[in-house]
């Protein structure tokens, strides 16, 4: 998503006419990693996305033969076509490896959604500064962390600080899903990774069937994500009562929920920009808890819980994520009240801080640094050929 935002803000936002410049907007060429809407944006995927996601660290070790070989068909790529610029997006255990190999090559590196070193493995901070030219990041924290380790970082704002409520009535959303208007709808979100769905979806399942038919539960469904693995999962008891859409879009669905259970990470922040209140939820093999946990900087799991500087949302992470303590969570949030109302005010702040003092979306700040460095290289090297862009994003 945010590489597919990055390309088209890039391609609407022409480089500077300055004596030396060799390409406008519409000129920029794009290749590297990615997924069917950078694809759709222009961007030749050299590598999908989709063989990359991979999580936790036994899960990866598992996958280290076929990432490695389809790391080197990228950068043999990038020999071939010699872009302007590299462009990195999160997924740091890739991209830090793509980015020291294009500054090798001598190829300016932008870091754009950095990685969460902050978070762990904070001395990892010298391979942004070794191999990264710019730091582009999303939440307000990050600027100062960096930059007080000599990385030229910049805060350019969250991409989905801006997004608005959608535009379909609960009406129709209950119609166009199967759903009863009159009950309260609670979005379940486990994850957009195999493993992910392995480990959280269960218990999320086990919650609906405590709650029961007074409840109607919403299931976004990611492209990515196996409909054979989600109907395989949902099918654990034949007496199963609770009533569950399956849909692909997760924002009209937490907009209309009365709450959502939601895996740690990116729809944590969605749930906070449509302030449905949500309990975080999260569960990795036992052996990646293990060998990760001592890394852990932070004092929160969620978040929006890091961005508020406090517990905004409940965080059951491992063995406290039990369907018992979900279901209690989620008693104290739904009804009216004030457990709800300052959790909703909690939401609303987060939301706030996304958006920081910055006017337009964060993909346009971004697509400005960016150009910067891309006009400094091509105004250096002119040519009278297009600009070439490598982007990596999983």
């Amino acid at each position: 998503m945010y590489g597919a935002q990055l390309i088209e803000a890039l391609r609407s936002s022409p480089l500077s006419a300055g004596e030396g410049a060799r390409a406008t907007h519409s000129e920029i060429e794009f290749f590297g990693v990615g997924g069917e809407k950078m694809r759709a944006a222009g961007c030749d995927i050299v590598v999908d996305a989709k063989e990359l996601s991979v999580v936790g660290i036994t899960e990866i070790l598992s996958h280290l033969s076929k990432i490695w070989g389809l790391f080197h068909k990228l950068i043999a790529e990038a020999d071939r076509r010699r872009p302007d610029l590299a462009v990195v997006i999160d997924s740091p255990a890739f991209n830090w490896r793509v980015a020291r190999q294009m500054k090798k090559r001598g190829i300016p590196v932008v870091y754009y959604v950095c990685p969460q070193f902050w978070a762990w493995r904070q001395g990892r901070v010298r391979l942004l500064r070794k191999y990264v030219d710019k730091a582009l990041v999303i939440f307000p924290f990050e600027e100062k962390f960096y930059r007080d380790r000599g990385v030229d970082a910049e805060f350019v704002g969250h991409p989905l600080a801006e997004l608005p409520r959608p535009t379909i009535s609960r009406d129709e959303y209950a119609a166009k899903h199967g759903l009863v208007p009159s009950k309260p709808w609670i979005t379940l979100m486990p994850g957009s990774r195999t493993k992910e769905i392995q480990m959280n979806l269960p218990a999320m399942l086990w919650v609906a069937e405590f709650l029961g038919t007074d409840y109607n539960f919403i299931l976004p469904v990611a492209p990515t994500v196996s409909k054979t693995l989600i109907s395989e999962l949902m099918c654990f008891d034949d007496s199963a009562t609770a009533s569950i859409a399956l849909t692909s879009e997760a924002l009209p669905a937490l907009a209309h929920s009365r709450a959502g259970i939601v895996a740690s990470g990116t729809a944590t922040v969605e749930a906070a920009m449509m302030e449905t209140p949500f309990v975080m939820v999260y569960r990795v093999t036992a052996l990646t808890y293990l060998l990760g946990r001592w890394t852990v900087k932070v004092p929160h799991f969620a978040m929006v819980n890091l961005i508020a500087g406090e517990e905004v949302v409940p965080e059951l992470v491992q063995q406290d994520f039990t369907a018992e303590t979900v279901v209690a969570e989620l008693k104290r949030i739904i009804p009216d009240g004030a457990p709800r109302d300052k959790m909703i005010q909690g939401l609303r702040r987060v939301k706030q801080l996304l958006r920081g003092d910055m006017e337009g979306q964060a993909a346009d700040h971004a697509a400005k640094a960016i150009l910067e460095l891309l006009q400094s290289r091509i105004s250096r090297f002119s040519t009278g050929e297009g600009a070439r862009c490598s982007t990596s994003h999983n």
